[in-house]
């Protein structure tokens, strides 16, 4: 029996074994359910035995699952803490901080007001923005390809990060300037609910639930027209007529440009920007260092 097992085969274990659940924990981990299934099942063929017993009533482990879960757990919070430390390790050596965003914080010179800041603390320390499309939420976290980075909330499998909000904004209509509400100084969410909508690549899992207003439509489903995963994307759809879509309010300039108008929407929670780490990377003095300047910038201190 090999037991060269992947990091990623035990974090899908782990979260079936805690939630008893396939599809919940494919949800948690932001991967489909087949995919999630097919590779506990190429799990239990690698180590020869079977892990959970699946019948109608739901799934249990067995024997061998209870065994093996405290274990799993265990490697998987050492490997956390190798990789924290690896990363501590490198950014050490290259004294670099990778900055993810999918849109520019902007809202009222922020971001210069950080790097101000945090510049001013850590001079020797190179600041690096990575641009991330609309596909990742985490702008980069998941990956690890950011250190830190400026993403809307909600995040898929929100336990692997912590955060501090720096705005709050109410949520917009985009529409184009040609469409029936637009001569309307604000809407009403339920006169949105038949309109076709543009959403989010579904790799966004939940933020793309939150941006088509999942919680407000009282489970009426919402009508797809076309997925954007950038600015430039979104725009060309809303002036071509395809649809409408949510918007952030200091996101508003970068599609009002010509044949695309904004209006407040009645009956919508406010959206929340943020900036988001790994929780395994909190004790991280660089990634402390940003977190602080951030609260510092927004909070005018």
């Amino acid at each position: 029996m090999t037991m060269d097992v992947h990091v990623r085969d035990l974090r899908y274990f782990v979260a079936v074994a805690e939630e008893l659940h396939f599809t919940r924990a494919a949800e948690r981990l932001y991967v489909s359910q087949p995919a999630l299934s097919k590779q506990v099942r190429a799990l239990e063929r690698q180590l020869g035995a079977e892990l959970f017993r699946r019948d109608p009533q739901g799934v249990t482990l067995t024997e061998a699952g209870t065994a093996l879960l405290p274990h799993a757990r265990r490697v998987l919070d050492a490997w956390s803490e190798g990789s924290a430390a690896l990363e501590d390790a490198r950014a050490a050596a290259r004294g670099t901080l990778v900055v993810g965003m999918s849109t520019s914080p902007g809202r009222g010179g922020l971001l210069p007001a950080i790097r101000s800041r945090f510049t001013a603390a850590h001079p020797d320390t190179v600041l690096r923005l990575r641009q991330v499309g609309w596909a990742d939420p985490t702008a980069g976290l998941a990956d690890g390809d950011a250190d830190v980075a400026f993403v809307w909330l909600p995040l898929p499998d929100a336990d692997r990060y912590a955060w501090t909000v720096l705005a709050e904004e109410p949520r917009l209509v985009a529409l184009p300037d040609t469409h029936p509400l637009a001569s309307r100084p604000e809407v009403d969410f339920t006169d949105l609910l038949d309109e076709p909508f543009l959403a989010l690549p579904t790799s966004a899992g939940p933020l793309r639930d939150y941006w088509l207003a999942l919680e407000e439509r009282g489970g009426l489903p919402p009508r797809i027209a076309a997925e954007v995963a950038g600015t430039e994307e979104t725009y060309e759809a809303l002036v071509a007529g395809l649809g409408v879509c949510l918007v952030a309010t200091g996101n508003a300039p970068l599609i009002t440009l010509g044949g695309v108008v904004t209006r407040p929407v009645r009956g919508l929670s406010p959206s929340r920007y943020a900036l988001a780490w790994r929780r395994a990377d909190q004790r991280r003095p660089l990634v402390r260092a940003y977190a602080e300047a951030c609260r510092r910038s927004k909070g005018g201190a």
